[in-house]
């Protein structure tokens, strides 16, 4: 569990270090921040990691951010495309265990991942986490899905809130807490997130959704707030105490979080889950923290698995 008296994405941090490395394929390092951020976790000891990609430009790259890269395995390959292909089948022979972004965007590094025929899915569907730590909240906030599933459906609201429960617990959160939001706390047959809410929780009490208390719709101020819960006359485990926040949609989860990041100062770190290996998967825009924190929380995943 996460002890609130210390920075809680550099206790996943200090988790990770005191773990062994992972062997990461860190896919088409050729700039500042994908580099950079693969050897600091490198350094640190968190990876192992393989740095896939076209040679002349991470060398290129190494030398101009003065890295030494000599100790980390190179595996040579002509584009960003080809890069990912090779990752995802160095995880498929098991001489991976995490996927890496660096410098590609993010829909070429997922084509791979689910290609039918060579790529890591499995039956669930891939999501992806913003884990934050908010300076005013007391615990690790995470967000779900901020990067991958556009305008998700029920079925797929199932899975996205199954995988961030998993991961969760992987973390050492024994029962997460899920608040599932909308505009508005109450069901409303015009508004389609109410709907899914109530379904989800349903579906939760039946078995269906497994290992956490949901409860939703819950609007953003009474998931966060009990005081916002009680004066709307809400009675609710979740309210004031959540892990998770299931958004309706990828557009709100998105700002949702980048809001958080921006105007309240929250550490972020990013990663995709429902693949046969956690996906750390950062912005091109991100700095060297957000990958290392990103790295550690994918470590603690694996290493729960193990």
């Amino acid at each position: 569990m996460v002890n609130v008296s210390q920075g809680q994405l550099e206790q996943f941090i200090e988790q990770a270090i005191a773990a062994r490395p992972i062997r990461t394929a860190v896919v088409h390092p050729v700039a500042q921040n994908g580099l950079c951020g693969a050897i600091e976790a490198a350094e640190k000891g968190i990876i192992e990691p393989l740095l896939i990609g076209p040679e002349s430009r991470i060398r290129a790259c190494a030398e101009e951010e003065g890295l030494d890269i000599s100790p980390y395995a190179l595996i040579d390959t002509a584009h960003s495309h080809a890069a990912a292909e090779k990752a995802v089948a160095l995880v498929k022979e098991q001489q991976a265990e995490i996927l890496m972004k660096a410098d590609l965007s993010t829909a070429e590094l997922l084509e791979a991942v689910i290609d039918k025929q060579h790529g890591i899915r499995t039956e669930r569907r891939l999501s992806h986490v913003f884990v934050l730590d908010v300076p005013n909240y007391h615990k690790p906030l995470f967000i779900t899905d901020a990067a991958i599933n556009i305008d998700p459906k029920l079925p797929q609201k199932k899975d996205i809130v199954q995988n961030c429960i998993d991961f969760c617990k992987a973390l050492g959160i024994s029962e997460p807490k899920v608040a599932i939001l909308a505009a508005v706390e109450k069901v409303k047959s015009y508004m389609p997130a109410t709907i899914d809410a109530a379904a989800l929780c349903k579906m939760a009490d039946r078995g269906q959704i497994k290992g956490a208390i949901l409860d939703g719709p819950l609007a953003f101020d009474n998931a966060i707030s009990k005081q916002a819960a009680e004066d709307k006359h809400i009675h609710s485990p979740v309210s004031g105490d959540a892990d998770i926040l299931l958004a309706p949609d990828l557009e709100s989860a998105n700002m949702l979080a980048k809001q958080l990041m921006y105007l309240a100062n929250a550490k972020s770190a990013g990663i995709a889950l429902g693949a046969k290996v956690p996906v750390v998967l950062n912005s091109r825009a991100d700095g060297t923290f957000a990958r290392l924190a990103s790295c550690a929380l994918a470590s603690q995943l694996v290493l729960h698995r193990s």
